[in-house]
């Protein structure tokens, strides 16, 4: 029997508006993220109706589709710029809407993953080594740093959009021009060798840990969203000890960017087996490929029941 809100909450969500697309570089897979999105809480009985900001159909600018719509709160599933950098967040407080994830500055910071890091390292969390770099920095120097291979990333895209892993200085002034096409800011980060864990994190919880592993070089746009054999696992092979300390280090990541509501923490391991903190996603993926959904499903919280939860958090 599937999930269903009573009358009750119902009423106390009103009319909720599903805000997707928007006009970044991750449009595709938000357009994805809110349709399930929508579906979920129509399947789950909420007065839902999507809103897609840059839509084809969308013959008024932004702002003005949110002004001309009717609906008392909103649920966020925009990715990248624009939608999950504090923009729209702002936006809605302006229309005094409430909305589902972080505020406008953890929305801000958490899109940003060089701020993010330097938010984590003051925060006394650890992090990978990194440079900021361009085609004018010493790269020299940077790879002699931070040794090889190395990872390079825009700072403020998602979905692993433009990011390279690297062995020499040459591939390296490729990788720049490559993430420079997304980003005036692009990370040069020291390759974690361990395993890669994402960690979900539901009003403050962390939700149970999920291994990544890819046969590509690394967890890539293809991985996240094209291929059938990257596996997700629950088993994996951590003490009950080493899974609370992942646990507890989300936690804390995400509470230190000041992220509220809903989101996930990206973490690897180092050579010797300690958790390095990548980045937060204020806004994560809904998708069938999604890590959200699959560690709510393995705590017990179906897809309905998820999407209500989040919803509950909006303010």
């Amino acid at each position: 029997m599937s999930f269903k809100v009573d009358s009750q909450l119902k009423d106390r969500f009103g009319r909720v508006a599903v805000i997707y697309g928007g006009n970044s570089s991750e449009r595709e897979v938000s357009l994805k993220s809110g349709t399930a999105v929508l579906s979920g809480l129509h399947r789950a009985g909420v007065d839902a109706f999507g809103i897609d900001l840059y839509g084809e159909s969308a013959a008024l600018e932004p702002l003005r589709q949110l002004q001309e719509e009717s609906f008392d709160r909103a649920f966020l599933i925009l990715h990248g710029p624009g939608g999950e950098d504090g923009t729209l967040q702002g936006a809605l407080e302006m229309l005094g809407k409430p909305y589902t994830g972080s505020r406008v500055a953890a929305s801000a910071i958490g899109m940003d993953k060089l701020r993010t890091k330097q938010l984590w390292l003051g925060a006394g969390l650890p992090t990978p080594p990194f440079a900021v770099c361009d085609q004018t920095s010493d790269l020299e120097e940077a790879v002699s740093r931070l040794g090889s291979p190395m990872i390079v990333k825009p700072a403020h895209e998602g979905s692993s959009i433009g990011m390279s892993k690297v062995e020499t200085q040459e591939e390296l002034s490729r990788a720049l021009k490559t993430a420079e096409q997304f980003d005036r800011t692009v990370i040069v980060e020291r390759w974690m060798s361990g395993n890669e864990f994402t960690v979900a994190v539901l009003d403050g919880e962390a939700l149970p840990p999920i291994l990544l592993v890819t046969n590509h070089e690394f967890y890539d746009f293809d991985a996240k969203y094209v291929a059938n054999d990257t596996e997700y696992r629950f088993d994996h092979g951590l003490s009950e000890e080493k899974d609370q300390e992942l646990r507890s280090l989300a936690e804390k990541a995400f509470s230190a960017v000041g992220c509220e509501g809903w989101g996930r923490v990206d973490v690897m391991q180092d050579e010797h087996g300690e958790f390095q903190l990548l980045e937060v996603n204020t806004a994560p993926g809904m998708t069938d490929h999604s890590l959200v959904p699959m560690a709510a499903k393995q705590k017990g919280i179906s897809f309905e029941q998820l999407v209500v939860e989040i919803l509950k958090t909006a303010s």
